[in-house]
């Protein structure tokens, strides 16, 4: 069992709060029982995990020691003593890729990537990040994806062929070409620079009827989406 905060495994945990750490060291960390468990269940590869040594979770985890439970919560991002914290591979498991999808252009926020995962994982989309995106398997975006990060396939952002998504000045999404499912996000604050814009196929915008003068990227994302899926549905 773990007892001393400097042992090289707790060590590493605090590292890799960094995403500079994360890059360098290809590997990030997922806390608590449902992203471990997600994690593990859609073939991400497990370094090592550390478990309360008062609470074990529900499941069997290869490779995995015993902590105090004071130390555990000390490294946590949590601000609590999780039962389980698993130290993963960065390396994407294969999977399929998609015709619908997202294609986020430096979406810095990490709540609203993880989001963003969560509605492509919803509605069996692909999400792909140009740099500048925050990172997706920081722990704000691991939680606010609450696992789908790990069933989503990643990609780089490519914007030839999509449909850039706008703010105003635009078709309404309800007129857009059906045969067209990849859609473009800008950042929060400054949108699609005119040279992503030009390389998309098409744009599009989401008609608003209130004084709201726009939508929250991760907002826009989901109803591109399910714009898309509720017209295939017919």
């Amino acid at each position: 069992m773990i007892t001393s905060a400097s042992n090289p495994r707790l060590k590493l945990v605090r590292k890799l709060a960094a995403r500079r750490q994360r890059e360098k060291l290809g590997l990030f960390v997922a806390e608590g029982e449902d992203l471990v468990a997600a994690a593990l269940e859609g073939g991400w590869e497990l370094e090592f995990a550390l478990v309360d040594a008062e609470r074990s979770p529900e499941f069997e985890l290869p490779h995995a020691e015993r902590v105090e439970p004071r130390l555990l919560a000390a490294v946590s991002r949590l601000g609590h003593s999780p039962r389980v914290i698993g130290v993963f591979r960065a390396g994407q498991p294969e999977r399929p890729r998609p015709g619908l999808g997202l294609e986020l252009w430096r979406v810095r926020d990490p709540g609203n990537v993880g989001t963003l995962a969560r509605a492509a994982d919803a509605f069996g989309g692909y999400l792909a990040l140009s740099e500048g995106c925050a990172d997706p398997f920081g722990p704000k975006a691991l939680r606010a994806s609450t696992g789908s990060i790990f069933r989503v396939p990643l990609g780089e952002f490519s914007p030839e062929g999509c449909v850039a998504l706008l703010s105003h000045g635009a078709p309404p999404l309800s007129e857009l070409d059906p045969s067209l499912s990849r859609f473009v996000l800008g950042s929060e604050r400054e949108g699609l620079p005119d040279k992503v814009v030009a390389a998309c196929a098409a744009t599009a915008t989401i008609p608003l009827v209130g004084r709201a003068e726009s939508l929250n990227v991760a907002m826009a994302g989901t109803i591109a989406l399910y714009d898309w899926v509720s017209w295939r549905r017919g």
